[in-house]
């Protein structure tokens, strides 16, 4: 018998829920406060400090502490259920069947767009003789019926498949042999031979050019107006020339319009704004 006792002992016990989720810490008192901890408190301390989750400091090692007192072992959690439907002896004395669910008739719609019409043909013009025509003859809409389904669905044949087709198995040697690449390239140079027959279809017709179609073709030339000059300085020559020629002087000032949009500075003299 100690044998079989210490064999049992021996042997492995599998983990309970209580092992593997303990139950949350209660919250604390002042008793199991010790100096130097993390919640330690100085001068008057009370139970209510440490109910309170949001000035509770986090223990090193513990999981967070909810502030909230836990029923004792004898508490049930949830909802106590009372069988009221007579339990088993109710379920074999009598079989239970659902009730067979009657459909209402749908009201369909009075047409008075027919009704108006028919009464105006018929000679009547005020209001009072409309109600009552409209009272002996009662016209319906013809088309509501057939917004909902029938209550009888069609009968379909005993041997019919119901879903799609599976996709046929692609052969081994078409993948080998790179066949989908071919079959691409041939559909992608059809698709540029249809292109350019379409494009040049498109030129042979007769093309109407407008005048937007020709200032894009052809700008009018704008002579630049010269710079204002004082009459009295007009006919005074520049003391200091820098270009040898005039040509040269027209080649430069052509090179710095040409790079002023990546120069800094205001006057577009300055670095490079590249690298």
């Amino acid at each position: 018998m100690d044998s079989f006792v210490q064999k049992y002992l021996k042997c492995k016990r599998r983990a309970t829920v209580s092992n593997i989720c303990p139950p949350p810490l209660l919250p604390l008192t002042k008793a199991d406060i010790l100096p130097g901890s993390e919640n330690h408190r100085v001068g008057l301390v009370r139970d209510s400090m440490f109910q309170n989750h949001l000035i509770l400091k986090s223990e090193l090692g513990r999981t967070c502490r909810r502030c909230t007192k836990i029923p004792g072992t004898d508490f049930v959690y949830g909802l106590t259920l009372r069988g009221t439907d007579g339990g088993v002896p109710e379920a074999i004395g009598h079989w239970q069947v659902m009730p067979h669910k009657t459909i209402k008739p749908k009201k369909v719609p009075k047409d008075f767009i027919t009704m108006n019409y028919k009464g105006i043909k018929a000679g009547l013009f005020t209001a009072r003789e409309h109600y009552l025509y409209r009272q002996h003859h009662d016209v319906r809409c013809k088309g509501a019926e057939g917004d909902r389904f029938p209550k009888d669905p069609p009968r379909l044949p005993d041997a019919m498949t119901y879903g799609k087709p599976y996709h046929p198995s692609t052969p081994i040697t078409d993948i080998l042999q790179h066949k989908f690449r071919d079959l691409w390239l041939q559909e992608q140079q059809k698709s540029n031979i249809y292109l350019k027959e379409k494009h040049q279809q498109k030129r042979r017709g007769k093309m109407y050019e407008t005048r937007t179609v020709q200032l894009r073709k052809h700008q009018i030339p704008v002579k630049p107006d010269s710079l204002w000059h004082m009459p009295q300085f007009k006919n005074i020559a520049p003391h200091l020339v820098t270009f040898p020629t005039l040509e040269d002087r027209a080649n430069a000032f052509k090179a710095q319009r040409i790079e002023a949009p990546v120069r800094r500075g205001h006057l577009a003299q300055g670095i490079y704004t590249h690298g």
